[in-house]
């Protein structure tokens, strides 16, 4: 009995403690299997830990945690890792912003870890390797996250194989670097058609470089696709905006074609992000249906049409973004209905004139308000002060006058504020230190006056950038200590009436702009300036100041990052110094240089723009200039003592837009191999002594517009081209003064299509944007916005010379067509041919040995303005029907043997005498000979041609020269004087009419 009741109570407590057991390993977190514990080790030994490999601020090192803890390594308590709860197989892999350092290669132990649902691997630095194949042993994975980790490469096939995908993100955009991933073979079809289950596709920034598949058009689970700068062009499928279950749709910055269309009231959208595409037309009424947007980005696009009072029904949206397109009309009122919307961009549109719009009604939650180049007149609103949240406040480029309201102080969470380009006035009050969260202050172009002490905006010690460029202020600088100074990344003191480089710039060392241009700086530049900021600067100017030289001539300017340099205009003398190899526009023109060009320019791979024009340099080119620097778009070294031959060798990549070598020493033959610059637009070689014959091969370069050859030794016939397509886009012809003979080149006319179009076809100019990609303080809304690609002016200009005066008209627009053949050995007739080149403009054939008749087909020259056939032996009448020529002002037939009455009325009546002379057999007005008819004799016999001084000072021709002009994102412009909308040149040339005073240009901003 005792027996049995001690194994009674035995049992019992056997059966407690196993309940009691079972019910503890139940609840418990079971330990990893030791064959994952042992993957997740090897895994993590193959990296580094680098504090520089995340960008989050909240990233840890999370992988310091994986530890042995004695014989045992229950992983599943390690960070980042998620177990399964019933079997202990690792499911969860979440090493994003860890700090990871390294590569995988498909032997790596993360590919054992097969039972992996969700794979983050997101904000490290896996060094430019590529996404392992072995990826694809990973097939029960879910979600897998590879973005910002610095991937490079084709995207592997075998992640068509994870079949159970159903988010996958391989964002991989950084701007501060190119793309690094590419999804080509296989393309964006092949990797999605096996990945039925994907409801999130995030593909930012990895290029694919075709259209956009059909078939994601069926992809109904869809809830996310992100594809912007993707490289993709084409048509977007118009059926992807109305997937059924779509949140978010962006498709920004590819070259995507195509309209926005109607939409469903059923639809989900959240975000709409369709900016810096090719999208174009109007923004839909239905628009107004999408209840649920959020956010509308539509920026920087094509888009036009009034905007829709329906987007006021938008309630919930909070960022609306419409910058930089073709909006037109008054801006909705029904806009003050979106309570929420905390950004607000409709700058840069055709908006109708008018005051500041939507201000404030119930957008008390603005924190940024974008209305740059919007027409806006008037003053600064006083109900902008109701906007107490604003952080950005961006009004430049409009019309807006008056002075700085003392309202602006009350908007103390301002940290931009940009009211630079208007017409504002008065001083800039010292009140404007009470923003202390500035970060970012343009108040440059406009027209504030007086003395401004810099100390006012020491107390601003989160000020990263400052421009006062561009008025009429005189900023001091002293009293600047350390103690007080914020770390300006961005200063501009253009046009500031500075006589001196700021002392107080010894202790800046972030500085990454510096714009000092068009002062009155002094002397040499001094030593102690080549160390401020000498690893952050990327953009300095001190172009337009008194420089005289350098305190010390660096051999390589040691600015090491330096992207844009300028020191043109200046007096500055000595050698030319070398720019750092990350330079890509270098700018010393107009200055007192002295000596060779060193071939150390060369090792900057860099370089998109070079002008070194008008100064003393003497020497030869650098033949590495034309071989080693295929970044090269513009080469401007005219105006120099240059001798020598050209380079022989062009590299097959050049990239060379336009060269201009003009007026120097420079002499042989043209070589053949500048037929290797295929996107050569502008080629200027005149007033050297190049001999040789008419190039006729650099007709075949497509895209050439301008050949400037005058001056030189060219000589014998031009003869006939070898093909149909010889020239195609030449609109600018100048080969006087030199030794051609023969007939006039009438197989060419044919070819020259670009001259056989009329002004009205052509209304844009001929422009090459030299560019440089730099981290721009002065944009500091978006990462995607800092990233900015500077872009500058380089403006050519054209001299006419006519009686011995020449005048420099700059901007001469893509419609000008001129041909000057003057001043050579031509003869023969003047073939009537010339009259198929309906846009020309400009005609000047004389000094030559041209005889018969002037052809009547010269009146289909409707375009034309200017025509010289002096110094010829012409005969026969003046054709009666040029007087069709309504454009014509200036006309020069002396010195001919022309015969018979001058073709009255139109233009011809505004003709003066000097326009005949020459010419005994002519009569009638303005000629004080009458006709025969009217009972007059001729004229004697005049047998004196005059001297050849008199010659010189009345022949009409024309010289491209080539000049560096300021401002900012304008463009290469090429505009003429020599049309009918800039008819007072000729008022003014010929002086019968009141001058008519030239409007002045409107200065440049920098974006």
């Amino acid at each position: 009995m005792g027996a049995s009741l001690y194994l009674c109570r035995f049992a019992l407590s056997c059966c407690f403690h196993l309940f009691i057991f079972t019910n503890s390993f139940s609840s418990a977190q079971p330990l990893c299997h030791e064959d994952e514990s042992l993957a997740l080790l090897q895994f993590k030994r193959s990296f580094f830990v680098d504090s520089y490999a995340s960008s989050d601020p909240n990233a840890y090192p999370k992988v310091e945690s994986w530890k042995l803890n004695g014989n045992v390594s229950d992983c599943c308590s390690w960070d980042g890792v998620e177990c399964d709860h019933d079997a202990g197989h690792v499911i969860g892999l979440d090493l994003s912003s860890s700090f990871l350092y390294g590569s995988i290669n498909s032997n790596s132990s993360l590919f054992s870890l097969v039972y992996l649902r969700r794979l983050n691997l997101a904000d490290n630095d896996f060094n430019f390797s590529q996404i392992p194949p072995g990826i694809g042993h990973l097939s029960k994975l879910r979600s897998l996250n590879l973005s910002q980790s610095l991937f490079h490469g084709q995207i592997p096939l075998e992640i068509s194989k994870l079949s159970l995908l159903t988010s996958l993100d391989l964002t991989t955009y950084d701007i501060f670097y190119t793309r690094f991933l590419r999804l080509q073979n296989p393309n964006l079809e092949n990797l999605v058609k096996n990945l039925t289950k994907l409801d999130e596709l995030r593909l930012t920034g990895v290029y694919m470089g075709t259209t956009v598949p059909d078939m994601l058009q069926n992809m109904t689970s869809l809830t996310a696709l992100s594809i912007s700068w993707c490289g993709l062009v084409g048509e977007f499928p118009r059926g992807i905006f109305n997937l059924p279950n779509l949140r978010v749709l962006a498709a920004a910055m590819n070259k995507l074609n195509g309209t926005l269309p109607e939409f469903h009231s059923g639809s989900r959208l959240e975000v709409l992000i369709f900016g810096l595409t090719s999208f174009r037309g109007n923004i839909p009424d239905s628009i107004g249906r999408l209840q649920s947007l959020r956010h509308l980005d539509l920026s920087l696009s094509n888009y036009s049409g009034p905007l829709p009072p329906s987007l006021g029904n938008l309630t919930r949206l909070t960022n609306l973004e419409l910058r930089m397109n073709k909006f037109s009309g008054q801006v909705p009122s029904s806009l003050a209905n979106l309570s929420q919307l905390t950004r607000l961009g409709l700058g840069d549109n055709n908006f109708d004139a008018g005051t500041l719009p939507l201000l404030p009604g119930k957008l008390q939650k603005l924190t940024s308000l974008f209305f740059s180049d919007m027409n806006l007149v008037g003053e600064i609103p006083v109900s902008l002060a109701n906007l107490t949240q604003l952080s950005y406040l961006v009004l430049g480029g409009n019309k807006i006058v008056g002075k700085i309201p003392s309202f602006l102080m009350n908007l103390t969470q301002l940290d931009t504020l940009d009211i630079s380009l208007n017409q504002l006035h008065g001083t800039i009050p010292s009140s404007i230190s009470q923003l202390k969260n500035l970060e970012y202050l343009y108040l440059n172009s406009n027209s504030f006056t007086g003395i401004v002490g810099l100390e006012i905006f020491m107390n601003l010690k989160n000020l990263v950038s400052l421009h006062l460029s561009r008025n009429k202020l005189t900023v001091l600088t002293k009293n600047i200590t350390n103690s007080t100074l914020p770390k300006f990344h961005m200063l501009g003191l253009e046009t500031c009436d500075l006589t001196e480089f700021p002392d107080f710039l010894r202790l800046l060392d972030e500085l990454e702009m510096l714009l000092l241009a068009k002062n009155k700086i002094r002397g040499p530049i001094p030593t102690w300036l080549w160390n401020t900021s000498k690893e952050t600067l990327e953009v300095v100017d001190f172009g337009h100041n008194f420089l005289t030289g350098f305190e010390q001539n660096p051999v390589v300017i040691p600015w090491r990052n330096l992207k844009y340099v300028d020191l043109s205009s200046n007096k500055l003398q000595g050698s030319l110094p070398t720019p750092p190899p990350n330079t890509g526009i270098y700018k010393a023109n107009n200055n007192l240089l002295t000596g060779e060009i060193p071939p150390s320019i060369c090792h900057n791979n860099s370089l998109h723009m070079l002008d070194l024009s008008d100064n003393n340099l003497t020497g030869t080119i650098p033949p590495c200039l034309t071989t080693s620097c295929d970044d090269l778009h513009v080469l401007n070294l005219s105006r120099n003592s240059l001798h020598g031959s050209l380079p022989s060798t062009v590299s097959l990549n050049s990239q060379l837009i336009m060269i201009d070598l003009s007026q120097n020493q420079l002499q042989g033959p043209v070589p053949r191999l500048l037929a290797n610059c295929r996107m050569l637009e502008i080629l200027v070689l005149g007033n050297n002594q190049f001999e040789d014959t008419f190039p006729s091969w650099l007709g075949a370069i497509p895209e050439l517009q301008v050949l400037v050859l005058r001056s030189n030794k060219f000589h014998g016939s031009i003869g006939n081209p070898k093909t149909d397509a010889m020239f195609p886009k030449l609109r600018i012809l100048d080969l006087s003064s030199n030794g051609f003979s023969g007939n006039l080149p009438s197989e060419y006319f044919g070819n020259w299509k670009a001259m056989k179009m009329g002004s009205g076809e052509r209304l844009t100019y001929m422009h090459t944007i030299p560019k440089v990609d730099v981290v721009d303080p002065g944009s500091p809304i978006t990462p995607e916005e800092s990233f900015h690609t500077w872009s500058f002016n380089y403006s050519y200009s054209i001299t006419i010379a006519s009686k011995g005066t020449q005048r420099l008209y700059e901007k001469i627009q893509s419609a000008f067509v001129a041909i000057d053949l003057s001043n050579n050995k031509f003869g023969g007739e003047i073939p009537a041919s010339i009259g198929s080149l309906v846009g020309l403009q400009l005609l000047n054939v004389s000094n030559n040995n041209l005889d018969g008749v002037i052809p009547s087909s010269l009146a289909s020259l409707t375009e034309l303005e200017s025509l010289d056939l002096s110094r010829n032996v012409l005969s026969g009448k003046i054709p009666q029907q040029l007087t069709q020529l309504t454009f014509l002002a200036v006309l020069d037939v002396s010195h001919n043997h022309l015969t018979g009455r001058i073709p009255q009325g139109r233009q011809f009546d505004t003709f003066e005498n000097s326009s005949y002379d020459g010419n005994p057999g002519l009569c009638g007005v303005p000629l004080s000979s009458l006709c025969e008819n009217s009972g007059s004799s001729p004229p004697p016999l005049h047998s004196s041609q005059g001297d050849e001084t008199e010659f010189s000072s009345g022949v009409f021709w024309m010289v491209i020269l080539m000049g560096f002009g300021s401002g900012l994102i304008v463009g290469l412009v090429i505009g003429t004087t020599l049309t009918r909308r800039y008819h007072e040149w000729f008022v003014d040339t010929f002086g019968r009419r009141k001058k008519i005073q030239k409007k002045q240009k409107r200065n440049g901003r920098r974006n």
